[in-house]
């Protein structure tokens, strides 16, 4: 029932932000037996404050004293979008494996150098974390794709929806534009929804139509910022307006390799949405549903025969499912789950030398889609299809 999940003698672990995600990078690193050794954060007193929460022993003041660290084999990026590429190069160049949140960068000609800089040094592992993929029913899904079971794929459609920036009270350092392609929706969670399709279907999105909206375009910015998920600060702290040019709402027509169809949409400000993920994939012999508020379940839809709905359990599923997934059916999987099988399969290749087809989301996945946001915001704002790359 699944790999072991504690590796030994793996290296040993920098974290660069301790926001939302950071921690879960730590708890899921932990979980596996891989120390987190220090951290980086915005300024010293917030990494001591981080620091003291989370357990780590060090607090660098820089990037440079954190690279220089000769006990670090491993940075895990979870910083603020603008900064993954100077904290992603310099730390390969540097002889560090990297595991960096997605955005891999803020814009393609970024992504192809960290791309053929890591294909450059191929004893190193780079990664970019695309962690929904390491549900075991989005492994389930891959599986059933690739032995045929829904027939040829006709189409791909679904959606990425959350509330937490439903109010023009609702602020986060996300809605400010990059100054690339100023996609918010999309690059924050669309990308999830786009890398978990082309996953799952073994094909690759090659043109886009893109239609945006920005429902707010002023919104009241607390004083002091205010971190992702807490909601609305406006009744404890003063606001100040600013100006919104990132989208609210994205929808996107696909066509995807082997003239497949697709569409999907995703937006951040659907009321009673947390984090909804949906994914269906058509095929001439069946269809598969996955919802990630239901992550444990997948619907197996057929037309000459009833549907079901198929339950995780290892001794059922496919090998390459039941292998990231490691507690008896009716033991529930989920998001922290994710993030501990991607960090194992990380690290797993790691510690097998770095050799053969890397088992995790690499840095060329994480430009591929920085070129999808890129034709994204091409096709929306010249009102046309758009090819990626």
């Amino acid at each position: 029932m699944g790999a072991p999940t504690f590796l030994t003698n793996p290296p040993k672990v920098a974290l660069i932000g301790g926001g939302f995600i950071g921690p879960v990078h730590a708890e899921a690193l932990r979980r596996i037996g891989v120390p987190v050794v220090g951290i980086l954060e915005i300024d010293p007193e917030t990494g001591r404050r981080t620091a003291q929460r989370l357990g780590i022993p060090k607090v660098y003041a820089s990037l440079d004293e954190l690279l220089a660290d000769s006990e670090v084999g491993s940075v895990h990026i979870a910083s603020p979008n603008p900064a993954h590429y100077e904290q992603a190069r310099r730390s390969l160049e540097a002889g560090k494996h990297v595991l960096c949140e997605k955005p891999l960068a803020v814009t393609s000609r970024e992504t192809a150098e960290l791309a053929a800089l890591a294909a450059r040094r191929a004893q190193q592992a780079a990664g970019v974390n695309y962690n929904i993929r390491f549900y075991p029913l989005c492994h389930e899904m891959r599986a059933r794709v690739q032995q045929g079971d829904i027939g040829r794929i006709l189409s791909v459609s679904g959606s990425y929806t959350q509330d937490w920036l439903l109010q023009v009270t609702d602020y986060n350092w996300r809605v400010e534009p990059d100054g690339a392609t100023n996609l918010r929706a999309v690059a924050d969670v669309g990308t999830h929804w786009m890398d978990l399709a082309q996953f799952v279907t073994g094909l690759k999105i090659e043109r886009v139509m893109a239609d945006l909206a920005t429902f707010h375009p002023e919104r009241r910015k607390p004083v002091g910022g205010s971190e992702t998920f807490t909601g609305s600060a406006a009744a404890e702290r003063p606001t100040e307006p600013v100006k919104i040019v990132t989208e609210d709402y994205g929808a996107i027509l696909m066509r995807l390799s082997g003239d497949v169809r697709g569409v999907y949409h995703v937006t951040q400000c659907h009321a009673g949405r947390k984090n909804r993920l949906y994914l269906e994939v058509c095929g001439t012999e069946g269809s598969l549903v996955w919802d990630s508020q239901e992550p444990n379940t997948l619907w197996i839809g057929r037309r000459g025969r009833s549907s079901e709905l198929f339950e995780r359990d290892p001794g059922l599923m496919a090998p390459a499912a039941a292998a990231i997934s490691h507690y008896p059916g009716g033991h529930a999987e989920g998001f922290p789950d994710a993030f501990k099988q991607l960090a194992l399969a990380f690290y797993g290749w790691i510690g097998q030398g770095c050799t053969g087809t890397p088992p995790f989301p690499t840095f060329e996945d994480g430009h591929h889609e920085v070129q999808l946001c890129e034709a994204i915001a091409q096709s929306a704002k010249e009102q046309r299809w758009a090819s990626v790359g």
